[in-house]
């Protein structure tokens, strides 16, 4: 379940690099800013569920 979340995360992050060099190459910084900006959010996105899953664990291990 993780691996493939890792592997999707992983992917935006190239794919959101490259398109963001390609735009500053064309001379767009802003809108490179912008598809790095928007690949932060969806990486943020497909992390949470993982982040969530730690953060069980962790309340699990706590006393109380």
């Amino acid at each position: 379940f993780f691996l493939a979340t890792i592997l999707k995360i992983l992917g935006v992050a190239y794919l959101g690099e490259f398109a963001a060099a390609i735009c500053q190459d064309a001379g767009e910084q802003a809108v490179a800013r912008k598809v790095e900006f928007a690949a932060k959010i969806i990486i943020a996105v497909l992390a949470l569920p993982i982040m969530i899953a730690i953060l069980e664990s962790l309340m699990q291990l706590m006393p109380g």
